[in-house]
């Protein structure tokens, strides 16, 4: 396996600028001149983005800005010992010793495992004060080198901080009389700031005279405490950036809870603190379900609760994103093989569209012949459209309930998972769409959490989780989905619709600006879902010969709006991208195909990360595509299919023309608006849930930012 760090990356008592910025750079420069990195402009964008969501400076004169970034080709350390100092944030003043830590975004277990044992080593003065004292590049690599030898690494990568480090006797062995703390450490990227504060809280409990026993949950795995490890124990610590996977092993422990950051620069108080809580019958305890208290202790009530709210949609987002994407791409594959007419219904199967008669009643091997209809493929590709569509189909109806379900899952863990897809699911049946799984996953969630603290009798305790909280979350959330939200959403949709057709003839330019701005409003839920349904019921009508050319019209605004958000914002991430985090990037570059494929629900990542700059610049290009393409006269006859229906439209030119527009403006809008009071490292949002550990492809889903 290649060494981190080599002589070629490090600099000694350099003047490497004045900021941390152009520290980075440089840092970032040797990287990429040692033929580790692709592109040392884009790891200094993804360092700074990491930088902008946390200070990376320790106590001590430390600094260890980090990130994974798909530039990364081989896992890196730069070391550059400044003269003079930088500031990076720290609590005590600006650092001498900067290590950039450069992983890439899909790192082996190996090379991970060696990253985390450098930042370990760097809690322990003697090996600080050794780096302030070596005379060359080469001792310099050679300390590194030794802190993180594959063999004392791979030793300590399965074992948790307090086996590794703890006194003799605090393990199995312990006085009665001693304290025990469990400690669950953990951060978005698990690089450095896991391990780090880990071995900050042991050697706090150490010092203190406490047996403290840790789980990292970080990016080299984690080995799960002993469960009667946790049951010994008098108190319980959560030092984490992101939620706790299996909280429920700790319910009931006292606890404190902050970020990983307090736990590496206040780790005695956090350990007086648990020994106090220990004591404190009226003490804050873990839930069966997730904490619905931000990780992070710093800050005003507002900048937490804010936070929260964000981990709780980004975390439904996230797991829904790969149904997105899926769904999508299938659904335009079935376009492009089976035509623009295989989602319409079967009039000679009722209830039935044509893909799903065909796939229904067909097989490969007995293919439907030519049936003769327009905008319909017959033969092998009418059949593979015909499942891809069914396919991509099936998954876009798990958006909603997924996006849900994940909501209520970030709010009260497990339990919240039933209540929060039944909830999504109903709110598709009453019309609620995407808004009403965001109202309806955070009432499950809490609901479930409610429940979750009753104080049940002990022979109807084990029924909580499994029959109590699922059973009476569902009632409660999607009973008021029903009962209280479903009629007065699906009045206002009626009103929308009945307004909308009073905008016909002369009118013509200011209903498409009033579509384009529907259909980039909530990017597939109700009031998106009311303009579409508008367009494609005239358009039926129009097919069937009860309509006119104004139809037509209608079908295509509408179409070329929704297609505007995806690319808007894939345009965006392209022009600047600093403003994104990496998996933002990465996400951007999927939003391009899942706009020309009329999916407009490929900028929800964006907007639920950072509604008030997306959402309005979405509906300004949306309203310039739609004054465009109303004002031309642009026709279409098909209801779906992006690019891949262009065949079914009538003046193909102004149709992409006002696409192209609004792209633009869109695009500009959302960076104009992203870029206003904030620096060039951009402070964008974390990703709440360990996506790694949820198996899902890193170009399907919004991975989480370049952050430990």
């Amino acid at each position: 396996m290649p060494a981190l760090i080599t002589t070629d990356l490090v600099a000694l008592d350099a003047d490497l600028g004045a900021d941390k910025g152009a520290v980075v750079r440089r840092l970032a420069e040797l990287v990429a001149r040692a033929g580790r990195a692709t592109d040392a402009d884009a790891l200094h964008a993804d360092v700074l983005a990491r930088e902008a969501q946390a200070a990376t400076g320790l106590p001590g004169g430390i600094a260890i800005p980090h990130c994974r970034s798909a530039a990364v080709t081989e896992a890196s350390l730069a070391f550059a010992r400044l003269r003079p100092k930088v500031d990076f944030g720290a609590p005590d003043g600006p650092a001498d010793l900067a290590f950039l830590i450069a992983a890439p975004a899909h790192g082996d277990a190996d090379h991970l495992t060696l990253l985390t044992a450098l930042a370990r080593a760097l809690v322990r003065p003697e090996f600080v004060a050794s780096l302030r004292s070596a005379s060359s590049a080469e001792e310099i690599v050679r300390l590194v080198e030794e802190v993180v030898a594959p063999e004392p690494a791979a030793a300590t990568a399965g074992a948790t901080a307090a086996q590794a480090t703890a006194p003799a006797g605090t393990a199995s062995g312990a006085p009665a009389a001693r304290k025990s703390i469990v400690v669950v450490s953990a951060c978005p990227t698990g690089i450095a700031h896991t391990y780090m504060a880990a071995d900050k809280l042991v050697a706090a409990g150490k010092a203190a005279g406490v047996d403290v026993h840790v789980e990292t949950q970080g990016s080299s795995g984690a080995t799960p405490l002993d469960p009667a490890v946790i049951r010994a124990a008098d108190a319980a610590i959560f030092a984490v950036d992101v939620g706790v996977r299996d909280q429920g092993r700790f319910a009931g422990k006292p606890l404190v809870q902050s970020g990983t950051k307090r736990a590496i620069n206040e780790p005695d108080a956090m350990i007086r603190e648990a020994l106090a809580a220990a004591d404190d019958p009226n003490a804050r305890r873990v839930s069966g379900a997730a904490s619905a208290e931000a990780p992070a202790a710093s800050g005003g009530g507002g900048a937490r609760t804010g936070s929260e709210i964000r981990r709780w949609l980004l975390t439904g987002v996230s797991y829904m994103i790969p149904f997105v994407a899926a769904g999508g791409l299938l659904i335009a594959l079935g376009f492009l093989f089976g035509g623009y007419q295989i989602v319409n219904g079967n009039p000679d199967v009722e209830g039935q569209s044509y893909a799903l008669s065909w796939v229904l009643n067909n097989s490969f091997f007995d293919l439907p012949s030519a049936s003769g209809i327009e905008g319909l493929n017959d033969g092998f590709l009418g059949y593979l459209g015909a499942v891809c569509t069914v396919l991509g189909q099936a998954a876009f109806g798990f958006l909603v309930p997924a996006l849900a379900g994940y909501i209520a899952f970030a709010i009260a863990d497990r339990p919240g998972i039933v209540p929060g897809f039944v909830v999504g699911a109903v709110s598709v049946t009453v019309g609620a769409g995407f808004i009403g799984g965001l109202i309806g996953g955070i009432i499950a969630g809490f609901a479930a959490l409610w429940i979750s603290r009753w104080k049940l009798p002990a022979g109807v305790r084990g029924l909580q989780p499994v029959v109590i909280i699922p059973l009476l979350a569902t009632l409660i959330s999607s009973g008021l989905m029903v009962v209280v939200l479903g009629r007065p959403l699906a009045a206002a949709l009626e009103g929308l619709g009945n307004w909308l057709n009073g905008l016909t003839g002369s009118a013509a330019i200011l209903l498409g600006i009033i579509l384009g701005l529907m259909m980039c409003f909530d990017l597939g839920g109700p009031v998106n879902k009311a303009a579409y349904v508008f367009a494609t019921t005239g358009l039926t009508a129009a097919i069937a010969g009860d309509g006119g050319q104004q139809e037509l019209v209608i079908m295509a605004t509408v179409m070329a709006a929704g297609m505007v958000p995806p690319l808007a914002m894939a345009l965006s991430t392209a022009i600047r991208p600093r403003l994104y985090t990496p998996a933002e990037r990465d996400n951007g570059k999927a939003a391009w195909l899942l706009g020309a494929s009329f999916i407009s629900e490929g900028a929800i990542p964006f907007a639920a990360a950072d509604p008030l700059r997306v959402i309005p610049s979405m509906m300004l290009g949306g309203a310039t595509t739609g004054a465009i393409a109303a004002a031309s006269g642009v026709e279409l006859r098909a209801p779906h299919g992006g690019v891949f229906v262009l065949f079914a439209i009538n003046g193909v030119l102004m149709f992409l023309v006002a696409i192209i527009a609004g792209m633009i403006v869109g695009a500009l809008a959302v960076t104009v608006a992203k870029s206003i009071g904030r620096s060039d490292a951009e402070e964008a949002p974390e990703d709440a849930v360990d996506l790694e550990h949820a198996h899902t492809p890193a170009s399907a889903v919004p991975a989480r930012a370049a952050s430990a």
